[in-house]
This record gives structure tokens, sequence and C-alpha cells, in this order.
């Protein structure tokens, strides 16, 4: 049960009870578990933990439902056979190391190739509607990257319907629900977690959640990009507050670039154009109207894959005759197909290249599998993918760096502070297949909510406490922006440091432009002290942004420090100072800590020890 402090005044938005001794009208509240996100990893750790007899709450920026979950379209990859019977969790671990070049995790990538088919039956234990198969199963489609058909899907709304399912299970089994709440600071005693403490958007009020266990499931980073899939929550909020709480960031240079997002019509740039797309017959062509993809197909695929390369049919072969496209290989590939061709002058009018499937697939074909892509771009851009074309272009998606955690119960190296989601790292290695990202959050949350209910257990007798001097030193630090007169906008702050991401650390990097980097983003963290913001606390866009700048300008210093230290190109990170992979950096994670709370500070750490058992699949 929650434990409110008792006093007179309500708060206007929950009704719960406000803390008569504090003038601003501080809420207090405890519980075994505290999740900061409602996504995917963020809903499952909260019935995880609640199915083990623990106290939940579920803290979320925005509203219920609101989560980047729904933006993952194309399915749900796990290896149930329902397509390829030949098709098995070993496939998934190696077709998932392959694809992050041999630098995930491994025991994570095992862990989510064994679990992955488990957790997709068990959404449809609890509601979730899945397109079927002739013979009835779960119908599963082909992905980049995947060597088998394995992506669970309900059209191109998969992820829609995977947080409709997960919500409603949280709904309920009663777990509570703090929306529109933004986090600010976890706290600790002793380096254990003891709490976080947060805002209420509408009111400004502030709000304390004391628990001996957090799990961060506050997703990415990738409006610190000027060009991004991604929504205005994504400002590295889980990122940051790890950081802060002593905890330790892996592999932040590796940002994916997802290879298709919408470059025109403005009023659809960013936007992601799923994968399926590609996966149901759509394929690229230059300006000049060639199908670029077969002079990209690299060395690797096809020793490893490919039989025979047949342009005239327009597949490559692989060793199981099965024939594939070349639109379908890992997405930094794709991705980093499209920009040479955009440098070379064959892109399009607007700086893209085009994606059609119109040409190849009927429009009734189309509206049937695709019916969000259709209906999405005619409303919002006046585009009729059954008839023209897509202009398309790599846009700033997804971060394989995050929080360092443990394989099996995603504690990082704080007691009592776990992630599960985009926001740990380990996982995806340098590159993450797509359809991984809703399987990851359904293993990894679940384990997440598992464990914390468990630690939570373990520290009844012992709970650490939150101290006044702690809730005082993080209220001054959230109203320090209204007592600036004259500072600097944070609007303002954010347009310079989306600037200088998108065009010193984007897809192609080099040495002497992320130096440059280096230096604007302490130049940005300097101005960032003497941020101004006008007007009061109740619902103030000018001072939310203000404090997510705190979050960004730390993970952005983080993801350039990586790439300017990592001289390979490897997956989602491509440096055109040291254009191959280098067997040296190969078996070295990247670890970044924030010792004096503003620096940033790097260490080389080698990856765990993959065993021969599973070494061997790698020689089939």
């Amino acid at each position: 049960m929650t434990e409110s402090q008792t006093a007179d005044e309500r708060h206007p938005m929950t009704g719960n009870r406000m803390d008569a001794g504090v003038s601003s009208g501080l809420e207090r509240h405890a519980y075994d578990v505290v999740v900061i996100g409602a996504g995917g990893a963020g809903l499952r750790a909260a019935i995880a933990a609640h199915d083990a007899g623990a106290s939940v709450a579920i803290v979320c920026k925005s509203l219920l439902g609101k989560a980047h979950t729904v933006m993952a379209e194309g399915g749900i990859a796990a290896a149930m056979g329902n397509v390829y019977a030949e098709d098995g969790w070993q496939v998934h671990f190696r077709d998932t190391m392959r694809g992050g070049k041999m630098l995930n995790n491994w025991r994570m990538a095992q862990l989510h190739a064994q679990e992955a088919p488990e957790r997709v039956l068990e959404l449809e234990e609890w509601g979730a509607l899945f397109d079927r198969t002739e013979d009835g199963l779960i119908s599963q489609r082909d992905f980049g990257g995947h060597r088998y058909a394995r992506l669970a899907h309900v059209g191109d709304r998969t992820g829609l319907e995977m947080i409709r399912t997960l919500q409603q299970r949280a709904v309920d089994l009663g777990i509570d629900v703090y929306m529109e709440c933004t986090i600010t600071e976890l706290f600790r005693e002793a380096g254990r977690i003891s709490g976080a403490f947060g805002y209420w958007r509408e009111t400004g009020r502030f709000v304390v959640f004391e628990s001996p266990t957090v799990v961060l499931a506050t997703g990415g980073i990738g409006k610190s990009y000027q060009v991004t899939s991604n929504s205005w929550e994504y400002t590295g909020d889980g990122h940051a507050l790890a950081m802060r709480a002593g905890a330790s960031l892996i592999n932040m240079e590796f940002v994916q670039f997802h290879p298709t997002g919408m470059v025109w019509p403005p009023s659809v740039k960013g936007i992601l154009v799923t994968e399926s797309v590609r996966g149901d017959g759509g394929v690229l062509k230059n300006s000049e109207g060639e199908r670029f993809m077969f002079d990209y197909i690299p060395e690797y695929f096809k020793k490893e894959t490919a039989d025979t390369i047949e342009e005239a049919e327009g597949w490559y072969t692989d060793k199981k005759n099965h024939r594939r496209p070349p639109e379908l290989l890992p997405r930094d590939e794709v991705a980093r197909a499209i920009n040479s061709e955009i440098k070379a002058g064959r892109g399009s009018p607007h700086g893209g290249v085009y994606l059609d499937i119109a040409s190849r697939r009927s429009a009734e074909f189309i509206r049937r599998r695709l019916p969000s892509m259709y209906h999405q771009f005619k409303e919002l851009a006046d585009v009729d993918i059954t008839a023209e074309p897509m202009e398309v272009g790599p846009t700033c998606h997804y971060v394989m760096g995050g929080v360092e955690v443990d394989a099996d119960t995603e504690q990082s190296i704080v007691e009592g502070l776990y992630a599960a989601g985009e926001v740990a790292g380990g996982m995806h290695g340098s590159n993450r297949l797509g359809g991984n990202s809703l399987s990851d959050l359904l293993v990894f949350g679940r384990r997440a909510g598992h464990n914390a209910a468990y630690h939570a257990y373990r520290a009844r007798d012992s709970r650490p406490k939150v101290t006044d001097e702690q809730v005082r030193a993080a209220s001054a630090a959230a109203l320090h922006p209204f007592e600036v007169e004259g500072g600097e906008n944070p609007y303002t702050i954010q347009k310079d440091l989306q600037d200088v991401m998108q065009r010193l650390v984007g897809i192609i990097r080099k040495a002497d432009e992320l130096k440059e980097s280096l230096g604007e983003i302490e130049k940005l963290k300097a101005r960032a002290k003497q941020l101004s913001v006008e007007g009061h606390r109740q619902y103030n866009p000018g001072w939310h942004l203000a404090l997510d700048l705190t979050n960004m300008l730390v993970v952005s210093e983080c993801i350039a420090k990586a790439a300017l230290e990592r001289e390979e190109s490897r997956g989602g990170h491509t440096r055109d100072d040291y254009p191959k992979p280098d067997d040296r950096w190969g078996a070295l994670n990247l670890v970044l800590t924030l010792p004096d709370g503003e620096t940033v500070d790097l260490k080389h750490q080698p990856l765990p020890v993959m065993p021969e058992d599973l070494k061997v699949l790698f020689d089939q």
C-alpha cells in the first residue's frame, strides 16, 4: 500500500495528501519498487514486481499510453519457429551477436533469445491480438539482420498493441500510476538507493518517492539531435539520473540512425518509416532510379550468408536457399549506404533517397499490411504510399549504449538501482537488429521488476532513508533557473546543442570534429549554469526544458567522448578516419562515469568472455 503523509490539503491532480509542513505542498509516498517510465520495459517491470508481492509505483513523464514503444511498428523478434521450423534461440542469439558486431554482452543476448518466445506467448495470454498464419499460429515476418522470419506482428502497429496489452494488465492489477510527473534526482543513503525526487508538470509541486529500489525505463536520447524519430520525452533522463547516482554507462558512442526516416514534407520530417515497408517488398532507389543497395552488401554478409547475388531478380540467396533483399541488411549497413548515395550527389531533392513499395505491391496489399503507414502519411503529409515513393534518410532513432547492468538481474553497480530497455546498455552491442527492441523490453523488463522486488524484500528491515537535507538540495537545484535574471534561454541552448550533435557527432564522425564538439559542449554547459526562466511553476515548458538540458548535456558529452576514444568503425559508430573494425577495440567496452558530478570520466573494460559452448555456434 502507498504511505502518503497526512495533511489537510490534497493534491488537485491525484487526490493524494500533501505534507502540510512544507509550504510548496510536498508530497511523500513510500513503495517497495518505483519504476520510472511507462513504456514496454517499465510496464513489464511493474507487472513483474507486483506479481512478486511488492508495492509498486509507475512514474511517467507524459501520459500513460504515450510511451515511445508505440512507435515500434514492425514486430517482436522471437524464435518461435512458426514460419521456419528450423529457427531456434541459438540462431536468434547468433544473429543478435553478429548484428551487434560481437560487442554484445553475450549473456544478455543469450537470455533474450531464450526467453523471448515465452514473453510473446504471455502477451497473447493477456489479450494481445497478433496476425496469424494460415495454420492459426502467430505470424512472423522478415526483418533486417534476422536469418529467418521471426517478428511476431500486428500489422504495423505491434508496439501499440503491446502497450495496450501491458497497460491494461497494469491497470487491472491496481498498480499506482503517476502521470505527467518528471523525476529530477535519485537519492542514496550509504551507497544504496533510498528514493527519487520529482515534480508535477502541471502544478510544479514537488513529490518524493521513498523506496529501496528504482527501475529506470526511461528510453533514449534522441532529442539531443536535430533529426530524430524520438518524441519530446527522450532527453536522456535515465542515463543522466543513473550517472549522478553513481552508476556507469557503457558504449554510448553507438547511436543507431534508422535508415528510413521521412525527410519530406516538413510535417513528417524525422518520423519513422517502419522496416516492415522493406520487409514487405519496398526497395531503395537513388535519384537516377537505381536500386543501389546491391552495391553495398558487405563482404562479411557475402561470405557468411550469400551463395549467389541475383541482382536481376532483386535478391541475394543465402545458404538455406532463402532469397533476401539487400534492403534488409542490418540497419547500420543500410544507413551508411543511404548516406553514401546522398553524399555522392545521387540523393532526392530534399536530401534523402526514395523508398518505393508502390510499384511492387498492390494498393490493397499495402493498406492491409501497412495500415498505419498508409493513413499516417496520407493524413499528415498528403503522401500516398500506394501510389508514390517516399523520400527517406537516416534519422537518430536508438542508442545501444546505456546503464551498465548485471545480465541476469539488471541491477547497476549502485545497490537498488535497476535499468531495462533502451536506457540499459550491453544487450545490442554496437548495433540493434530491428524487432529486438520489443523483445528486449519484455525479457529484461520482467527480470528487472522481479529482481527489484526481491531486493526490496531483503531490505525490508533496513530500508535506507531520504533526509530533509537531500530534499532541500534537490528542490533548490530544480528552482535555480527562476533565480537567474536575464540569463540564457533554454530553447536557444537546446537548438545549439542539437546543431553540434547533428553536425559533429552524427552518422559519420572524425577526430577533429569530435574534439570540436566536446569544446562546444563545454561552452554549452557553462551557459546552462546561467539558464533563466520566466513565469511561475505551474505548467511551464521553459522550466521543464531547463531541467531536461542538464541531462541532455551530460549524455551528449558521453556520446562525443566515447566516439572520439573508439578509433574504429563498428555498428552504429562510423569513423571516417578509421573506416574499418579493429580487433583491439572489438573486445572492449568503454565505461563512462561522473565521479565529480560535473566531468565525464572514461575507462576501458574487457568484454565478458563467451563460453565455448556458445562460441561453436559461430562455426556453423
